[in-house]
């Protein structure tokens, strides 16, 4: 004995009634869901229907209080700069290229610093040690062959008494600056309570020793 429902035919996907609308089907002719492009649709059909669907959002709120929203666009046309994303990369992630620049540029870079960057160098003969080092790699740099037409970019050296005099003025203002900073914290903790206190005289000699060192007239 066979069972009856065998024979019979099946259509429609398990779970559904046959013949039944889809709950898609029927939001979409309410206008909840937004009618999908068909199979067969022309260009003006498939934008018209990304129209509707953008003005449907636009209703619902899907766009309000966006980011950056009644701002100009940044990098629209960026047909004019072919490194425009190299651009946006270092400006996004603020990276240092410094160590990617070519070796003259590098020079450059460093002697601009001068003397700013050599104040935190305590002893004069460091510094000294540091400008002689820079001339001699500026040598080396000139040494190496060069392939263009023009002329190679070159940096100049830097005379190093004349910098060392500037490290001497900046080191004795820097001096005279940490001396006011700690009387007038001195005198914020009531430990200045008079004026010729040993504080006072320390500050006082300190000073005297840079005018003299850096002024002996």
């Amino acid at each position: 004995m066979t069972d009856d429902h065998e024979d019979r035919p099946t259509w429609g996907r398990p779970g559904e009634r046959p013949g039944a609308p889809r709950a898609e089907d029927q939001l979409t002719e309410e206008g909840v869901l937004p009618e999908r492009p068909r199979r067969r649709m022309t260009v003006e059909g498939i934008q018209s229907w990304v129209d509707q669907s953008i003005a449907q959002a636009e209703r619902q709120g899907a766009f309000a209080d966006l980011p950056g929203a009644g701002k100009p666009l940044r990098d629209v046309d960026t047909r004019t700069d072919p490194d425009w994303w190299v651009r946006g990369l270092v400006e996004r992630e603020q990276l240092d290229l410094y160590e990617a620049m070519p070796g003259v540029m590098q020079l450059r870079r460093e002697k601009a610093g001068f003397p700013g960057s050599l104040v935190d160098l305590a002893d004069e003969a460091a510094v000294r040690t540091r400008l002689e080092d820079f001339n001699e790699r500026v040598l080396a740099d000139r040494r190496r062959p060069y392939a263009g037409s023009g002329s190679p970019p070159v940096v100049g050296r830097v005379d190093v008494e004349e910098v060392l005099q500037e490290w001497r003025r900046l080191r004795a203002e820097r001096a005279v600056a940490e001396d006011e900073e700690h009387a007038q914290a001195s005198e914020a903790d009531g430990s200045a309570e008079h004026p010729d206190g040993p504080d006072a005289g320390t500050a006082r000699r300190r000073r005297g020793w840079w005018r003299r060192w850096w002024d002996p007239a």
